[in-house]
């Protein structure tokens, strides 16, 4: 899968909660760390998110994100109960682990390739803020996990 994104880094790790502010003071005690803001998914208008192929503006989340070593983040996503990824994978599964995140460029074309191998794009958005792109691809079956990519307009 790796050869597919181009890449092998992974930069998070995203957890499905059901309580997005109980969890990460949790979190929080554990690692030793402040507790982090909570932040929302962003208004449609900026996100475009599609949910398996389709305009899905109800489909939004509240997040909280804890640095995780360098370059790695540990996220927890709080579904709100509308159709989506994140909302799938709660009423399948319960909460957990959701997704792997790598870190890619040139997204369209990563996304065309994961097709033609037969890997489906369930979800994909800009971040709340339009600095990037996500995508989640169907790779539960044979990775046991969704895989994320996140990509990053800016030049770092």
């Amino acid at each position: 899968m790796a050869a597919l994104l181009k890449t092998q880094t992974i930069v998070q790790v995203g957890l499905i909660v059901k309580d997005v502010e109980k969890t990460k003071k949790k979190w929080a005690e554990f690692l030793g760390v402040s507790v982090p803001a909570t932040v929302q998914a962003g208004d449609f208008e900026t996100t475009e998110t599609k949910y398996k192929g389709k305009s899905a503006p109800k489909a939004k989340c509240q997040m909280a994100f804890f640095d995780a070593g360098p370059g790695m983040q540990l996220e927890l996503i709080q579904p709100n109960g509308k159709k989506s990824t994140w909302q799938d994978f709660l009423e399948k599964h319960g909460e957990g682990i959701h997704h792997i995140a790598f870190k890619v460029n040139g997204t369209k074309k990563i996304l065309e390739t994961c097709q033609k191998e037969g890997i489906k794009c369930v979800q994909q958005g800009k971040y709340g803020d339009a600095s990037g792109e996500y995508a989640y691809l169907d790779t539960v079956k044979d990775l046991k996990c969704v895989i994320e990519t996140l990509e990053s307009y800016s030049k770092n």
